[in-house]
């Protein structure tokens, strides 16, 4: 048995078997690939068999994990109901085997044939043997592992034995704490065991989600039969400054087991767009090596290169359309034009790069992407991944997730270093719908360790990763780590920036820095030169992960740090925000759905021990009160009042960051923040967490206002109050006057200036509902292209004396059409005296395809329900939420699945 490189093209199987050929006289026979998914089984590998866990017991999919096997057959409560998840621990604490039976094809017995077990992913200390012998020792869940098995497979047509035994990573990684003592152990979530063992970091629990300690084939499983193959498939694309051509060059490596074939292998590339074929041509091998090691494989290389005029670009969703051309790499047998194995590739055509480039009026440098000579403002979110079992996730899953994103708005999403490198389904997805993907290596949160054989390791884990994932046009940037440079800094860990001897950097108490520095940065610079390899998460330079001014950051001092007011987001602004939230809990349905009981359940209520549980952040009773208490008179009772409550503070909080950062999106020269993400998009479990959609991909309310803020045209307001001493005694606190003033700006993210547009300002007493102010404040305006323009300031309209009940919305009005609108209310919220909307009018319109909302009175927040949540919940979807009404106008919200049978209801902040 040889342990061959892990050099695969993409592990979830763009390979395509081609029948078997007669003529393999030139060496080479076609691929066959047996996908080895049937009949698996499993049990605890020490258990007696009495216990339940000890007697062998069908595996219900494939691939799998032990949990999902011991749920299929009700052998464990479900981990994400109730307090279930401390009954579970123990099953990371165990060793757990699996076994499989399988016939060896007819191909194996092929003259020269070489037979491969493919294995895409093990979770994540597994011993497996094969036919009674030991084939393979892993201990890295994200490394594919690939065995020459030629000479231990039964005869063709014979049964083989496969066994896989996987012990705790949990307890080998305590193991490797205390084989390391020197080093200075410690993180944040999770525990110290997490960083020696290269496993999704997120199984050791997080403060979203639950400590569930994985294990098992978590990816295919399969045994390719060949001489040669097609072992990667990758591409230099060059689109011209012009943006009239582009050149792509594919480049071919043929993997050759055992004997070299007589003659130089072809390779025929063919370029495709749809059903239109592009190019096409026939290459012979042109360079030979051999790997190190022991592995017997040869690697021959192939390249091509196509010229490509006026190209159909790819770009991000609003900006334009996402062709994707289609790479197929085909290898042909002997001298005919007979396939032996071919693969193909989805690209997209586009220019990416990040600008780090001066700003004019203010320190530091810009941190924005440029995709096809269009700066992007990147409002998104963070990703983490859907579900704490993987397996279980499907295609359709990850593209309705990515697609929930996409209709909210959102062009960006970066993929979190604590989780996983995704499905490939996540990544096409992202591809087709045209959402751009930051994407961090899974590093998170702690110091980690950096001994020779763990570097060896993460080598080869950054490598096949980025090979597998490289050819994404989604993907613009790639990240060492999450946030382990700002936990070196809170304890001050040493570190030198100007000290560039990497080899130097091992002997330090921060042994990481090899790690992002020199293995990842190396494996980036060589694998995909032209995607920015940025070291961390946040990184500024190497100073200050803090420093607003180069870089990204994370801003967390809403909520985490010093918890600030979320009104101040404007006061703590950077030049990216690649992190910031606020928690909310999960819709009211998803809560039942945790709750052992469900709508009957004794703990039905805000304060229940099982509510806490489903929430995993330190001190989130006191924060989350600090927040609600701070800005709205609330009540923990009845439930769904304060589901609301922490929705509609999660959404004035999200809004309120977009908006004020996307202000500081000025144009050429002053792009003050380029961007900003969320955190976080999703769930991996039903929780209380700072996500704007739960695990079952129900928004909660401030998905639909960072949508209104990440239209393409909005507009804004900011209330400030100021006072200053009027008369001739500096020190007087009478003889002050106080001025509330508001600042309106428009922001168009769109790549085309919009003319004649005017500026409508209106306002209203919030006690009485009466119109106080009505003006075109500017009229005829231009706002300018891919930027937010100033437009007016003044103090805030009405009765003198009556600002803080006065509510201010302004419009942007184009031939008495409206564009956007934006209400601004005086805060804090519970301050004010709130009317009984008596006559709030919610009815579906005559067409069937909105809801019509309207009041007398001013109004904040009105969320629209369904009466009949049970039967129509999964079925009525809104394209907007949480409106702030105001007398004179009728606002629509566009709904589906409604009928005249519907019974809306309305919530709303009282």
């Amino acid at each position: 048995m040889v342990l061959l490189p892990p050099r695969l093209d993409d592990p979830t199987t763009d390979d395509q078997a081609v029948p078997l050929l007669n003529n393999t006289s030139s060496g080479i026979m076609a691929f066959h690939s047996l996908t080895v998914d049937q009949g698996w089984q499993f049990k605890q590998a020490d258990a007696e068999e009495t216990s339940g866990v000890g007697e062998w017991r069908s595996v219900g999919q494939f691939p799998t994990n032990v949990h999902l096997d011991l749920l299929a057959h009700k052998l464990i409560p479900d981990p994400y109901i109730g307090k279930n998840e401390e009954a579970v621990q123990w099953i990371g604490e165990r060793r757990w085997v699996y076994k499989a039976s399988f016939v060896t094809p007819p191909a194996s017995s092929a003259a020269g044939a070489a037979s491969v077990l493919a294995f895409d992913g093990l979770d994540t200390f597994a011993t497996v043997v094969l036919n009674g012998h030991t084939i393979l020792e892993s201990d890295n869940m994200f490394i594919p592992y690939r065995v020459d098995v030629t000479s231990s497979l039964s005869p063709a047509g014979k049964e083989n034995t496969l066994e896989i035994t996987f012990d705790s990573a949990y307890l080998r990684g305590w193991q490797l704490v205390d084989k390391y003592p020197d080093h200075k152990w410690g993180c944040w979530n999770g525990d110290s065991s997490r960083l020696a063992v290269r496993k999704a970091q997120y199984h050791w629990g997080w403060d979203w989600g639950p400590a569930l300690m994985t294990c098992g084939p978590w990816r295919p499983i399969r045994l390719e039969t060949y001489t040669s193959k097609i072992a990667d498939l990758s591409f230099e694309t060059v689109v011209d400054k012009s943006l009239a051509s582009a050149t792509v060059k594919a480049n071919v490596e043929i993997e050759t087991l055992g004997t070299a074939p007589s003659s130089s292998p072809r390779v025929r590339i063919d370029v495709s767009l749809g059903d239109v074929a592009v190019a096409s041509e026939t290459v012979a091998t042109v360079a030979t090596k051999n790997d190190k090691g022991d592995s017997t494989a040869t690697i021959t290389t192939a390249a091509a290169a196509f010229h490509i005029s006026s190209p159909a670009l790819w770009y991000p969703a609003r900006y334009g359309e996402q062709p994707l051309y289609t790479v197929r790499a085909t290898l042909l047998a002997d001298t005919t034009d007979e396939p032996a194995h071919e693969i193909s590739k989805k690209i997209g055509l586009r220019r990416a790069e990040l600008i780090q480039r001066p700003i004019k009026d203010q320190p530091g440098t810009s941190f924005f992407f440029e995709v096809n000579n269009i700066p992007i403002f990147s409002g998104g979110s963070d990703w983490i991944p859907a579900d704490n079992f993987i397996p279980r996730i499907s295609d359709s899953r990850y593209y309705d997730w990515v697609k929930l994103a996409l209709d909210g708005n959102q062009v960006m999403i970066r993929v979190w270093g604590g989780g996983i490198y995704e499905e490939q389904a996540f990544y096409d997805a992202c591809d087709e719908l045209g959402v751009l993907v930051w994407q961090d290596f899974m590093f998170g949160c702690g110091n980690y360790p950096a001994w020779p054989e763990l570097r060896e390791s993460i080598r080869l884990e950054a490598e096949v990763n980025v090979r597998m994932l490289r050819h994404h046009p989604s993907i613009v940037i790639w990240a060492g780590n999450n946030e382990d440079y700002q936990y070196r800094e809170e304890q001050n860990l040493e570190y030198d920036y100007a000290n560039k001897d990497a080899e130097s950097w091992l002997t330090t108490d921060f042994p990481a820095r090899y790690i992002y520095e020199k293995i990842l940065a190396d494996v980036c610079s060589s694998l995909i030169p032209d995607t920015y390899y940025h070291y961390g998460s946040p990184w500024g330079g190497g100073v200050d992960t803090h420093d607003p001014t180069v870089g990204d950051t994370h801003q967390w001092n809403v909520w985490h740090g010093s918890q600030e007011r979320y009104q101040d987001f404007d006061k703590l602004v950077s030049r990216f925000v690649s992190e910031f939230g606020m928690e909310a809990l999960p819709h009211i349905k998803t809560i039942d759905a945790m709750l052992p009981l469900g709508r009957r359940d004794p703990d039905r209520y805000a304060q229940s021990s099982t509510l806490d549980f489903h929430n995993k952040a330190t001190g989130h009773e006191r924060r989350l009160a600090l927040y609600l208490v701070e800005n709205m008179r609330y009540g923990p009772d009845p439930l769904e009042q304060y589901v609301y409550y922490t929705q509609l503070m999660q959404a004035e909080c999200l809004a309120s960051a977009y908006r004020l950062w996307k202000r500081q999106w000025k144009g050429p020269g002053r792009e003050y923040c380029g961007g900003a993400l969320v955190w976080q998009l999703n769930d991996c479990w039903p929780v209380t967490s700072w996500s704007i959609c739960d695990f079952y991909l129900r928004p909660k309310h401030s998905y639909y206002t960072v949508k209104r803020e990440m239209a393409p045209l909005t507009i804004g307001i900011t209330r400030s109050e100021t006072e200053k001493v009027v008369g001739s005694n500096p020190h007087s606190r009478v003889d002050v006057k106080k001025e509330t003033t508001i600042e309106i700006w428009g922001s168009n993210l769109t790549v085309e200036d919009l003319a004649g547009v005017d500026c409508v300002v209106r306002a209203w007493d919030v006690e009485t509902g009466q119109q106080t102010y009505e003006k075109t404040v500017e009229a005829g305006i231009v706002l300018e292209a891919n930027r937010s323009t100033e437009l007016a300031a003044f103090a805030v309209p009405g009765e003198p004396g009556h600002e803080a009940r006065t509510v201010v919305a302004a419009y942007l009005e184009k031939d008495g059409k409206q564009l956007a609108r934006y209400v601004n209310w005086p805060e804090p919220l519970k301050y004010l005296h709130l009317p009984e909307p008596k006559d709030l009018s919610v009815v579906l319109s005559a067409d069937g395809t909105g809801v019509e909302i309207s009041s007398s009175v001013p109004i904040k927040g009105v969320a629209i329900e369904l009466e009949d949540d049970e039967a129509e919940e999964d079925v009525v979807r809104f394209d907007d939420n949480l409106i702030d009404i105001v007398p004179g106008e009728t606002v629509t919200i566009g709904v589906t699945g409604a009928t005249s049978a519907t019974k809306f209801k309305a919530r709303y902040l009282q």
